[in-house]
């Protein structure tokens, strides 16, 4: 290849598994570059699995933690989404209800750092807005994700974390687009291993995230990731509840 093509080809590589990520709520890419199938031990209803190119899938199973229905994530190297498609207009967002149970954290991990950008749990909103605001290298990047995986990037990605380091009510930017931001919800290792519920107002953390009115909601995912540093790590996920609609359910 001609040398001038060296940067947009290193960057398609990094492209590639961030746009099938970011992309829950938007049309299915196909299988092949990583996108949604179903898989009878990762199902749930209203739920798809979604895989990343080039990436080991993480495992997520329904079970039941005492008198929790639950979703058991195990990551080993490895990073895919659970995520539901959803059109709910800015006016009618209210709370987000979530739980999860971390055994142990990736102390190594970093969400402001590329190399190092994995979570133990995460919760994925994405949402629509008006395109003409991006910049152009958001544009860019949204139309080389829909050439390369059949969904542009969604206009902004706000994710509630749990960060080993940084204090709950901190913002990460993510280093390569300041349209995906992470909102820390929990911190440390004083909460290790016990179920923890939270009730999050939508809008208010994405005026606090974004500093603007949301959109519409296009789609909400569960992620644990360990392909950055190389961990295995496990986790619970809780259902999720929107504005009193159930969204996760366990059998």
């Amino acid at each position: 290849m001609p040398k001038k093509h060296t940067g947009l080809t290193q960057g398609l590589r990094w492209l590639l598994p961030i746009a099938a990520m970011l992309s829950a709520g938007c049309s299915a890419p196909p299988i092949g570059r990583g996108g949604s199938e179903p898989a009878a031990s990762t199902m749930l209803p209203g739920w798809s699995h979604m895989t990343l190119p080039g990436k080991t899938p993480t495992a997520y199973v329904p079970v039941r933690d005492g008198q929790r229905a639950a979703l058991e994530v195990q990551a080993l190297s490895s990073a895919s989404l659970m995520r539901q498609r959803l059109s709910i207009p800015a006016a009618e967002l209210g709370a987000i209800r979530f739980s999860w149970r971390v055994p142990a954290l990736m102390p190594q991990a970093d969400l402001a750092r590329r190399e190092v950008a994995d979570a133990v749990v995460r919760v994925v909103l994405s949402f629509e807005g008006d395109r003409t605001r991006l910049s152009a290298r958001d544009h860019m990047l949204s139309e080389l994700a829909l050439l390369m995986t059949g969904e542009p990037l969604p206009y902004a990605t706000l994710m509630y974390v749990w960060c080993p380091t940084r204090e709950a009510g901190s913002i990460i930017t993510n280093p390569r687009t300041d349209r995906i931001r992470k909102l820390v919800v929990e911190t440390g290792t004083a909460r290790l291993d016990q179920w923890l519920d939270y009730e999050r107002d939508v809008r208010a953390d994405y005026r606090k995230v974004f500093g603007e009115e949301p959109g519409r909601l296009i789609g909400v995912a569960l992620m644990t990731d360990s392909d950055n540093t190389g961990s295995h790590v496990r986790a619970w996920y809780g259902p999720v509840e929107l504005d009193g609609s159930l969204l996760a359910r366990n059998p």
